[in-house]
């Protein structure tokens, strides 16, 4: 099973903690800059959107000034007793003759009605733009991720298999989809809102400390202390949530684990331990976040207190310091500086979740390709030997070689050599773990030789462009992959040179056709996730077509026979011995009766090329090709007698 253990998971979130970084920001900066109009646009909303925001108090304290003379001129007298001044700052008086437009409603109306109306309006107004703002900025954000989605999947194409041996599956899909949406959130409701909301506390203690100074000190005497509260919070959940992203790492693994594996579960009867053990990570998680719920709790709640003590600083002393409307004007002001700090868990996590995915992102961008293209490209290749395939002198190990002497490494492949003459079918055999497969995959370039060459048509491997390289060879794989789609895409492979003449005369030839016309739809029949409606038998025969289908020099076979019954197996031999004519055919197998008509048979011992040969020449040399054929023939009679009827 491919997932990371639990302990690796751990690991990876505790070094991928990060809550915020400028670095990881300015990597994301390139995709976002073929949008810069619209982040752009979406500043300058800003704008219209504070001052919207800033009007409904200055129109209830016209009101309150308006309506409830009485309270005014009270106000007033204070002023008067206070030293003869207005209690309003310049900045006061300029504010207020920006709204006198509101203390003179039209004739025919009322001061109450008027004022209202003018309240819906700026409502209205302020709605209309937050709707263009979040509807810019969110699709503003997904173009960006797209951009970013499409990167990781060109990336990932391009690095060579070796890095899929070492990365499971399931975090590499976690990479290019949920990282990619935390950090589009990030863009709509993180850094987006966590700045807006900074530049809105500002812009709001700015106003009031023009307002009135005095009064805006005794009502922001308290901030301090909430920075404080905000600092400790910080550092607490930072450690809470990274404990949560922990569980749930080992909540997926787990459960990655078990649906993979339901089939041995079952048959073993293992449904209790590994419910015991899901219990278990479960409840951990359950904790984890109780105790970030505890911390979000009691920020609220502190955030609430210093409101309701703030509200209180501003009635008690406001009331022989400024008017009723103005204080009217603190206490709406006031209770909008709070109210990102409500939210503030919930930002904080969002860019907690976003800057780790960015960093892990970052991580599968920055890992270069270890398989290239060259920078000069060889030339075509000598066209009298099309599909002519030659290894000279190879030797292969896989993991990391680094640093490490000879002895240290364990090889796959000792200083192979051989050639494959255009047009000859040769088959390779040997023990598990000889380095059979291997040679496919040196050969497709999947991975690159530590020594030797690998040539194909007189060029070096490393010297084709992989595109062109892996288009001269099609290969049949022992485990087969069907692709979601119809099996005429599964055959074509998405190739638009492909016909629909050419894909089911390519079937024909494997004789797939037999059970492909026997089915409702035929060729236009949907394949389901991994060819589950399609027996391994049949799956391998489509696999069949589809390398027929090809058209390349070079046709591998890496134990492509081994699932299917003699009957089916006789007919894709009929179907490869008139198809491939005239083309290279490599065959890997374990049944070597499959391989007695090949041209040439190599056996493989310890990484080595042990013996060469024919069938017939092997078996007379009672060499190890004569062993393995003797045990594989005693053990199949041994299996014919036991399923012979007694």
């Amino acid at each position: 099973m491919s997932a990371a253990s639990p302990a690796n998971e751990g690991v990876e979130e505790e070094a991928l903690g990060k809550a915020y970084d400028l670095r990881l920001l300015a990597r994301l900066w390139p995709y976002v800059r073929p949008y810069r109009r619209e982040v752009a646009l979406t500043l300058l909303l800003f704008v219209p959107i504070f001052l919207l925001e800033a009007a409904p108090a200055w129109i209830v304290k016209s009101g309150i000034d308006r309506v409830v003379a009485e309270v005014g001129a009270a106000s007033v007298a204070v002023g008067e007793r206070a030293g003869g001044a207005s209690p309003l700052s310049g900045f006061g008086r300029f504010v207020e003759s920006i709204f006198s437009f509101v203390d003179e409603p039209p004739t025919g109306w009322s001061i109450g009605g008027w004022l209202a109306l003018v309240y819906v309006i700026v409502t209205v107004a302020l709605g209309v733009l937050q709707y263009a703002y979040q509807v810019l900025m969110a699709a503003t954000g997904q173009r960006a991720m797209r951009d970013l989605r499409r990167h990781v999947f060109d990336h990932l194409e391009s690095l060579e298999m070796a890095y899929f041996d070492r990365i499971p599956v399931g975090r590499l899909v976690t990479r290019a989809t949920n990282d990619v949406e935390n950090v589009a959130e990030m863009f709509a409701q993180g850094l987006v809102a966590l700045v807006t909301d900074v530049i809105k506390m500002v812009g709001y203690a700015l106003v009031l400390f023009l307002l009135s100074p005095k009064l805006a000190l005794w009502a922001f005497a308290i901030v301090p202390v909430l920075a404080f509260a905000a600092f400790v919070f910080r550092l607490k959940v930072r450690e809470a949530f990274r404990e949560v992203r922990v569980r749930i790492a080992r909540i997926n693994t787990t459960i990655q684990e078990s649906v993979t594996g339901m089939k041995v579960v079952q048959l073993f009867g293992r449904e209790t331990r590994n419910m015991a053990e899901f219990d278990a990570m479960n409840a951990d998680h359950r904790d984890s976040w109780h105790k970030s719920i505890r911390y979000d709790s009691l920020l609220f709640a502190t955030i609430e207190v210093a409101t309701g003590v703030t509200m209180a600083v501003i009635i008690g002393v406001g009331t022989g310091l400024a008017e009723v409307g103005i204080m009217y004007v603190f206490i709406d002001y006031m209770q909008r500086f709070f109210m990102p700090l409500r939210d503030l868990s919930a930002k904080y996590s969002v860019m907690q979740s976003a800057m780790a995915g960015a960093e892990r992102i970052f991580q599968v961008l920055d890992t270069q390709p270890r398989v290239r293209d060259a920078a000069r490209q060889a030339p075509e290749g000598d066209p009298a030997l099309r599909g002519c395939v030659e290894f000279e002198h190879v030797w292969f190990a896989y993991g990391d070689k680094v640093g490490r002497a000879d002895d240290e490494i364990d090889w796959v492949l000792r200083d192979v050599s051989f050639r494959v003459a255009p047009g000859e079918k040769v088959a390779f055999v040997g023990a598990t773990g000889a380095g059979k497969t291997t040679i496919i995959k040196l050969l497709t370039r999947l991975y690159d030789v530590d020594r030797g060459r690998v040539l194909v048509d007189g060029v070096d491997v490393r010297q084709i462009p992989q595109q062109d390289l892996r288009r001269r060879i099609a290969t049949v794989l022992q485990d087969v992959f069907l692709f979601s789609g119809t099996l005429a895409r599964n055959i074509a492979l998405g190739r638009a040179d492909l016909d629909e003449t050419a894909i089911r005369r390519a079937a024909r030839a494997v004789e797939a056709d037999r059970f492909i016309e026997r089915l409702p739809r035929g060729f236009e029949t949907d394949v389901l996730e991994r060819g589950a409606n399609f027996s391994t038998g049949q799956r391998q025969i489509l696999s069949f077509a589809r390398a027929l289908a090809h058209g390349a020099h070079v046709l591998v076979l890496d134990e492509a026979t081994s699932a299917i019954d003699t009957e089916t197996e006789a007919a894709i031999q009929r179907g490869i011995q008139v198809l491939m004519e005239g083309k290279t055919a490599i065959a890997i197998a374990h049944r070597l009766s499959t391989i007695r008509d090949v041209d040439r048979i190599h056996v493989l011992a310890g990484g080595r090329l042990v013996e060469s040969g024919s069938h017939e020449a092997l078996l007379a040399a009672g060499g190890h090709y004569a062993r393995l054929y003797r045990l594989q023939s005693e053990r199949e009679r041994e299996g014919l007698a036991h399923a012979r009827p007694a």
